[in-house]
């Protein structure tokens, strides 16, 4: 991401020193995931994700889904996606949006790798899909979780799990934290959707990967419980659902 550019090597490097282990980069494009894979290369304990984000649905060919489908051989490579529907910024017609989604859940069966799910205001159509196209095969995770507890129900009945980023920290994040409270812990994942939905103290400039402990605090006061508790637990999730089965706690 070119909000890196000039320092990432110094954001990795803070990242490691606030105790995360491991890191995933997304891939939201043919070219996104190329460059995310190419880095994930590079580095032990960065891995990485390849897919078709739904703003650009009416973009996608049959040769772009060819090498993102090559890519995803790549061991590096531990889920499939940024991919869904977004319905708030409607940047692609939804009928188009439903059919790239559907593309890219068959490839993710395919290729036995977990979805990285993209919903905003699409929580009907985009259950309605993952339900058809039987993604609780490969399960995986709805990242940036933005539903009530109701919705975070029925995702959880089919065996997704539910990512929280940095916006639990604002004041207004009623609902998300109740999700966060009533979620089986074994279910819970944190992110931070670098470099945007910074947590407090520092909303409002670029969001990194150590800030991610700051979510896992407010997780752990949530649910009244230590950090160490919390945190372990959930880098058990983010190991489990993405096979990190190099990545020792």
């Amino acid at each position: 991401m070119p909000q890196f550019r000039k320092d990432v090597d110094k954001v990795i490097e803070r990242a490691r020193r606030s105790g995360i282990i491991a890191m995933i980069t997304i891939g939201i494009s043919l070219d996104s995931s190329r460059a995310a894979l190419a880095f994930a290369e590079s580095h032990d304990d960065i891995y990485c994700t390849v897919g078709w984000h739904p703003h650009g649905a009416h973009e996608l060919t049959e040769d772009e889904i060819m090498a993102l489908k090559n890519l995803a051989k790549n061991p590096k490579v531990v889920a499939w996606g940024e991919i869904g529907l977004d319905y708030y910024r409607d940047r692609a017609p939804r009928d188009k949006q439903q059919v790239c989604f559907r593309q890219q859940i068959r490839l993710a069966r395919e290729c036995g790798l977990p979805v990285v799910i993209h919903d905003r205001d699409a929580h009907g159509d985009t259950l309605r899909i993952l339900k058809e196209e039987s993604a609780d095969e490969v399960g995986g995770v709805f990242h940036c979780f933005s539903g009530d507890w109701t919705f975070a129900r029925k995702c959880l009945d089919m065996g997704f799990y539910i990512s929280i980023p940095g916006t639990v920290t604002y004041n207004n994040a009623g609902e998300q934290r109740e999700v966060v409270k009533r979620c089986p812990m074994d279910r819970l994942m944190v992110e931070t959707d670098a470099p945007y939905l910074t947590p407090v103290p520092y909303r409002g400039k670029r969001n990194e990967p150590s800030y991610v402990v700051l979510t896992a605090r407010k997780v752990a006061e949530l649910r009244n419980r230590p950090l160490e508790e919390i945190s372990e637990q959930l880098t058990i999730n983010t190991i489990r659902l993405f096979g990190l089965k190099d990545i020792n706690i």
